[in-house]
């Protein structure tokens, strides 16, 4: 009987959140219960798959900065925060170190996000209980922005450990310890896009539209050069896309060129993260709650 009670108390609950009687119709405070079940689901993981994208910013690294660096030597027309020349590992580490945190955060935000939407059937059965689309926003970017971190991590620890056997030290300011925290910002940007925008795709093919997009972003970003090589005209556009804007962001925190443009840059992402969560709660909400 009293199981009985308990279920009937819970539809009534859930009822009620539906109506709004509850003021918790987007969020209960509960998004940990989707993070928490992502760390079960990870210990059945490939961990291949998952330190893949570690490891592909730290083969450009070792292919780039330390094989092609050798033949570049300085960047030209790039000083550190003290005036000294930048070599080209420690121009590209910076730039690699962003691009490997929007890796972990857009891999769980797109396609992980994919699969649980259309063949897992994950969200329609979680938002049949008394949780909210806000929770499972914050709880499924939450988490992409764990993996983006712990990519983030990595790559600085490989950084540092390359640096002090090469002497070529590619975080040249103590500022490079924010690194990591932009890093977090970053992550959560792209998380939030990122799940925003899968949540309109509805097929494979569309889903190749993301890759499509990341890879010239990430080769033409100033990742492995600056931008002045451009036309004025393409620099603008340029200086749109959400990886130069990671990319600007670290590289002033680890060369300790430190200026108000970096204030933009954080900016740039949080507004990223606040339209990502609006666009993906309302999102939810029109799929699976109507």
């Amino acid at each position: 009987m009293s199981l009985i009670n308990s279920g009937l108390d819970s539809a009534i609950a859930i009822a009620e959140r539906r109506s709004g009687k509850l003021g918790a119709e987007y969020f209960t405070g509960r998004p940990q219960a989707m993070i928490e079940r992502a760390l079960m689901a990870l210990r059945s993981s490939t961990w291949i798959i998952v330190a893949s994208g570690f490891v592909e910013p730290v083969f450009y690294l070792m292919a780039f900065g330390l094989g092609l660096g050798k033949m570049i030597g300085n960047v030209e027309g790039v000083l550190d925060g003290s005036g000294n020349p930048v070599s080209y590992a420690a121009y590209i580490a910076p730039a690699l170190l962003a691009t490997s945190a929007m890796n972990g955060a857009i891999y769980d935000s797109t396609w992980n996000v994919f699969f649980k939407m259309h063949f897992g059937k994950l969200y329609q059965g979680i938002l049949s209980t008394s949780m909210g689309t806000l929770d499972v926003a914050l709880g499924e970017i939450g988490w992409a922005l764990m993996r983006g971190l712990s990519y983030a991590i990595g790559f600085t620890g490989v950084i540092t450990v390359i640096g002090s056997v090469t002497g070529d030290h590619m975080i040249r300011s103590w500022w490079g310890v924010l690194a990591i925290v932009a890093a977090v910002l970053i992550a959560f940007g792209f998380a939030s896009f990122g799940m925003a925008i899968t949540s309109y795709l509805k097929s494979f093919q569309q889903m190749n539209w993301i890759n499509f997009f990341l890879l010239p972003m990430f080769l033409f970003s100033g990742t492995f050069y600056p931008l002045s090589v451009y036309p004025e005209w393409v620099q603008r556009f340029i200086e749109a896309l959400p990886l130069w804007q990671a990319i600007q962001l670290v590289r002033g925190l680890t060369l300790g060129n430190i200026d108000w443009a970096l204030f933009g840059h954080a900016l740039y992402f949080v507004v990223m993260i606040v339209g990502g969560l609006l666009f993906t709660t309302r999102r939810l909400r029109k799929l699976f709650l109507r």
